[in-house]
């Protein structure tokens, strides 16, 4: 099968690029990053364009390797901090680029199907245990408001063109390669030998924390089971929460030492205090969650060691 994936050189695009190659498809790329043909042969990529998604560069891969048969839509921002300081450019990240690529697809391939990677923080704040996919979207955050514009954009090509879209709303993605948020924060900190980790919020902040290799086995999953509905939004979430408190002790427990941790009981504008799924659409697909916390930050804690060695 012709596979894309927009934002293929990114955390979880990089992940599901493999798990897709590795399951037999023929995986094509395109966003942004420069990867030469040796690294993108090894993430699994048969070609990689380095540029927007737009109708030049989809009709490029379309002419070269023919028309896909799904899109995986990773392409847009992917922090809440960033879409405070710098809005309209997680609005074209996130928004315009998924206007012009459902365009393309109405025009040129509207037999494809696509996966857009959403997020949790379309829900927002005031939820205090697992939130159902019909829950009433309240994000909090610029990026939250672009990637609950992006679903509307899926449903709204769905339901006038035909497009068949699958919308996952993802929690606290977290694994091998990621170079930003917490857990890097925490080992880039616990590298440096400092004896007290003051870390914000209260540390009583809920999760839902899914290993990326899990997220990725989720997404090509959905590649093989299309659903028969035109469009639908899954949680990609787990229904297992844990504190951030509780994270920061199971990477230091898996870094070794005694490293105190402090909490500035100031919050992070955007954050909500709680985000976690009620995953029983997910139960009804029959998938599993394979890789326990523990397991998860260990094999983390491990990376972040290999690397800066």
């Amino acid at each position: 099968m012709i596979v894309w994936v927009t934002g293929a050189n990114g955390f979880i695009g990089r992940h599901l690029a493999h798990e897709l190659a590795g399951a037999g498809h023929a995986v094509h790329g395109v966003g942004h990053g420069a990867l030469d043909a040796t690294e993108a042969r090894r993430l699994g990529l048969q070609s990689w364009i380095n540029g927007e998604i737009d109708a030049a560069n989809l009709n490029a891969l379309a002419a070269a390797h023919g028309l896909p048969a799904r899109i995986f839509h990773l392409a847009g921002g992917s922090s809440v901090g960033v879409s405070i300081e710098r809005p309209f450019e997680d609005f074209s990240r996130t928004v315009a680029s998924t206007a012009r690529m459902l365009e393309w697809l109405r025009g040129s391939a509207p037999d494809g199907d696509v996966i857009a990677a959403s997020s949790a923080a379309v829900y927002g704040a005031d939820h205090a245990g697992p939130i159902a996919e019909g829950a009433v979207p309240a994000p909090m955050s610029p990026y939250g408001q672009h990637k609950l514009m992006m679903e509307q954009l899926c449903r709204s090509y769905a339901q006038s063109f035909g497009i068949r879209c699958t919308v996952v709303r993802l929690f606290s993605v977290y694994g091998p390669n990621l170079r930003k948020q917490l857990l890097w924060d925490i080992c880039s900190r616990l590298a440096a030998d400092e004896p007290v980790l003051t870390l914000g919020g209260t540390g009583n902040e809920i999760r839902d924390w899914t290993d990326v290799r899990d997220v990725a086995r989720l997404l090509a999953s959905l590649a093989q089971s299309p659903s028969q509905e035109t469009f639908r939004i899954i949680n990609g979430g787990s229904s297992r929460g844990t504190s951030v408190a509780g994270i920061a002790a199971g990477v230091i427990k898996q870094w070794g030492g005694n490293t105190v941790v402090r909490h500035s009981g100031v919050g992070r504008p955007g954050d909500p205090v709680s985000l976690l799924a009620d995953d029983a659409m997910l139960r009804q697909i029959g998938f599993d969650w394979r890789i326990p916390i523990d397991q998860g930050l260990a094999d983390y804690v491990a990376w972040f060691k290999g690397q800066a060695s």
